[in-house]
């Protein structure tokens, strides 16, 4: 019998449960390894044996979140293990957010040290590098077993108490911990030679790397809504049938603006998705889930604001770099505040998409423009800095409830843009989550 137990929490990806229609699949335990942690059970050695993978689809941690984490937490207890690996998740935003609750709480709760991997850019990182051993991965899975043996060599080193050397030394995303060394030169002699190799323009690496804060300060809310023009922004990968300007299903470098003028619904022989990270069927058959054109107008004949702006912009999240959103953002709000827009809502669906989403919100927001960001994954949109926050309904329908029927499920659509109307008008002084129309 191997000398220490490890638990390893994997997707229904890895597990090879199945893809995205399998992303609601409950967690699971099963006995031994399963997936990347048959390796990862080879790389660590007789002493060591993963005793239990817990299973867990995408979705359901995402969207039950208390309720999956005492599963796992319980999982974990049930096998004794001295140690949790989760992962790695690579650029798989739900994934990483998925892999860094679920080893937060069993290091707070249960006090057993975990590790997992992620991909620099994905969202997780932001939320958990300063509470975990993160190993930093590339952005796929290709990258599997340069990974593993990384994640391996931590293990056992937190596992027997061995030192943990510095990100560089490990290879695990830096956490911001200050740690005293003794240097070989002297401070004066080591400042001297990176300001040298800065004015020769060769690579040198700074002691003190500066924090970025990339904050934007919430906007005025709307004050005259029954005049106000609204425009819709999304993440969610919605285009016209063709795409016509081929924008990527993933790790986007482009969006679109398409013209809905005199259009009442979003219709699916019109509009589809070209998302690559969620189970699409739901949106192909109902574009309105994501883009909620049909309740907008009703709203708009109605009189509930001035008037709907004539197009929409949109692009894919899917692991979409946050510089790419950035400038997506930059130029929506220019255009935006070019035609006097007052207001945007933005929708995403899953976790790069929503950090997409977020940084979208920040580019626009900085023009003055109060935006309110529909979003599933509702941490990941906190975490990137979004003010005006609603959540999502699920990750493959944020604006409605298909399962329920579309009369229903309009229903719903329409009571969340309602919400969205009367978040625009509230003044915030930060951060605020609208999970009511109590406010």
């Amino acid at each position: 019998m191997a000398k220490y137990k490890i638990v390893h929490y994997i997707n229904q990806f890895f597990a090879n449960v199945g893809g995205e229609d399998m992303a609601d699949y409950k967690p699971e335990l099963r006995e031994g390894a399963v997936g990347p942690g048959l390796k990862l059970n080879e790389l660590l050695g007789e002493d060591y044996e993963i005793v239990g993978t817990i299973i867990c689809g995408d979705n359901y941690f995402g969207e039950n979140l208390d309720e999956a984490t005492g599963i796992v937490l319980d999982m974990v207890k049930k096998c004794e293990a001295d140690a949790v690996v989760a992962g790695p998740a690579f650029n798989a935003g739900r994934y990483g957010v998925a892999c860094g609750t679920a080893c937060k709480a069993i290091e707070e709760e249960l006090n057993i040290p975990t590790v997992t991997g992620m991909y620099v850019e994905n969202p997780g990182v932001d939320m958990f590098r300063k509470d975990l051993l993160i190993v930093e991965t590339p952005n796929s899975a290709a990258g599997m077993r340069k990974v593993l043996p990384k994640i391996a060599n931590l293990v056992k080193k937190i596992v027997e108490g061995e030192e943990v050397l510095g990100p560089k030394e490990e290879g695990y995303i830096e956490r911001g911990i200050r740690v005293n060394y003794f240097a070989e030169k002297r401070g004066s002699d080591r400042a001297i030679d990176m300001l040298l190799k800065k004015i020769k323009g060769e690579e040198y690496v700074t002691e003190y790397a500066m924090p970025v804060f990339d904050r934007v300060d919430p906007a005025e809310p709307v004050k005259d809504i029954k005049n106000a023009k609204i425009a819709v922004v999304t993440s969610g990968g919605i285009v016209p049938t063709g795409n016509p300007d081929h924008i990527e299903s993933s790790n986007a470098t482009k969006y679109g603006e398409y013209s809905i003028a005199g259009m009442e619904t979003m219709s699916k022989d019109d509009f589809t998705t070209i998302h690559g990270g969620y189970d699409r069927q739901f949106v192909m058959e109902n574009p309105n889930l994501v883009v909620p054109l049909d309740v907008l107008r009703e709203l708009e004949k109605e009189g509930a604001f001035g008037k709907l702006y004539d197009s929409f912009f949109t692009t894919t999240g899917t692991g979409t770099a946050t510089g790419s959103a950035a400038k997506f953002g930059d130029a929506i709000g220019k255009k935006l505040v070019e035609d006097g827009v007052d207001a945007v809502i933005l929708t995403s669906t899953w976790g790069t998409c929503t950090r997409c989403g977020a940084t979208m919100v920040k580019g626009i927001e900085k023009y003055g423009i109060p935006v309110v960001h529909m979003a599933t994954v509702v941490p990941i949109s906190l975490t990137i800095g979004a003010n005006r926050i609603i959540p999502g309904v699920g990750i493959p329908y944020p604006l409605g409830d298909p399962t329920q029927g579309e009369v229903d499920s309009k229903k719903i659509r329409m009571n969340m843009v309602k919400r969205a109307l009367k978040v625009l008008q509230t003044p915030v002084d930060g951060q605020t989550v609208f999970e009511t129309d109590d406010f």
